[in-house]
């Protein structure tokens, strides 16, 4: 699950992690109000630099990203309450483009509108689960403001990681460790220090898989600031922090992927034209290489599990079937827990209710198997067997180009 900028400055906050003030706006006027509310501070306890309005998206680049009204950039500095209505009603309800969203946009509902920072540096600063060692690792550099995977590819040396014990937890020593190789001043170690431990501890006691600061900022006035956050959680620990599930937004997400997590499938949407419907992540992942083997594309990552219903294959057929792009359905199971049986007959009833307009291939392997070819062979619905997966690959691949 991800989340937007403003929410997980929310966090950082709650952590005592020092950021920029703001607030969230939904329309002009909000945004209008807050940016009087942000100037009408006391200037010793404000920033005073300015204010910037930032278009909420789940996606990157949003300041070189442009709208399809022909508005460029989802960030811009403004100097007064006026502007920021003026640039808010021109990015609300507007589809902005960037590299990560793809040309269909994403709509923006949400502007956060801040303090900005008068920025002496920019350094990137991240926390992750790496899983080589099964502990929390450090990954931080002197480049921020960029892309990280230009930095490691360019400039290797100039990434900086730091393994946390997940037992001990980031270290004091530690703290200092990386603030001296991220060249801060002995004036600004403290501040740096306090801002790393804050850090670890949201991402600990958020459950976090990923907490990326870019760019954290040194401004003139030597304060040392999380100026940019993302989250990412792990989804099997949200019921531990429902006011962390709260902040979901389906509208971010793919609605097809919202439809399957309602009925427990694990969903992904590709940009191919073969549908995939398997049982298990691994087979999932090896079903798609080879329809790409055989001249193929794809069109989505379907795990219905290991003990899926009728109505769950049900579910996932019009799942698939709603994609326009999908001109082939491969269904590829191996029964263990699942009989074949069941989800042979799980796949006829599914095959009849939506209506399938496109060729169904079905492999079928494992516990009951004999059973279940012979369902499929006695039914009165149209589809292709497939002896094993290279042949099940094949005839979804000849199907797809067919129709």
């Amino acid at each position: 699950m991800n989340i937007h900028e403003y929410q997980a400055k929310e966090l950082l906050q709650k952590f005592g992690v020092t950021t920029t003030r703001g607030k969230v706006a939904s329309t002009p006027d909000e945004a209008e109000q807050i940016a009087r509310e942000l100037r009408d501070v006391d200037p010793s306890t404000s920033l005073r630099a300015g204010l910037v309005v930032k278009a909420q998206v789940h996606a990157g680049g949003r300041g070189k990203g442009t709208f399809t009204n022909g508005f460029k950039g989802g960030v811009h500095m403004v100097k007064s309450p006026k502007e920021a209505r003026d640039v808010a009603s021109k990015m609300l309800g507007q589809t902005l483009v960037t590299h990560q969203t793809g040309p269909a946009g994403r709509v923006v509902h949400k502007v956060l509108v801040a303090e900005s920072a008068e920025i002496a540096r920019e350094l990137y600063f991240a926390i992750l689960l790496d899983r080589a060692t099964a502990a929390p690792l450090i990954v931080a550099s002197t480049e921020g403001g960029v892309e990280i995977e230009a930095v490691a590819a360019k400039s290797p040396a100039k990434i900086i990681r730091e393994h946390v014990d997940p037992v001990a937890g980031l270290q004091p020593f530690q703290t200092r460790k990386l603030a001296k190789q991220l060249a801060f001043d002995q004036s600004q170690t403290k501040a740096a220090a306090r801002l790393f431990d804050g850090l670890y501890r949201t991402f600990i006691g958020c459950d976090c898989s990923m907490v990326e600061i870019n760019p954290l900022v040194v401004t003139t006035k030597s304060e040392v600031l999380a100026l940019d956050a993302k989250f990412n959680f792990d989804d099997n620990a949200l019921y531990r922090h429902p006011e962390i599930a709260a902040m979901r937004d389906l509208a971010e997400e793919d609605p097809r992927e919202v439809e399957a997590s309602k009925h427990g499938l694990n969903y992904i949407g590709l940009d191919g034209n073969i549908a995939c419907l398997v049982n298990g992540a691994g087979l999932a992942m090896a079903t798609m290489d080879i329809i790409k083997f055989y001249g193929g594309n794809p069109a989505n990552f379907l795990d219905v599990g290991g003990g899926a219903t009728e109505e769950q294959v049900t579910e996932a057929f019009k799942i698939l079937i709603a994609d326009k792009n999908v001109q082939a359905i491969l269904v590829n199971i191996f029964g263990g827990i699942m009989k074949c049986d069941v989800i042979a007959q799980g796949i006829l009833n599914a095959a009849r209710t939506v209506k399938l307009s496109v060729p169904l291939v079905v492999r079928l392997e494992g516990t009951n198997v004999e059973r279940g070819k012979q369902l499929l062979k006695e039914s009165s619905v149209e589809l292709i067997t497939a002896d094993d997966l290279a042949d099940a690959a094949q005839k979804a691949v000849k199907a797809a180009k067919r129709k």
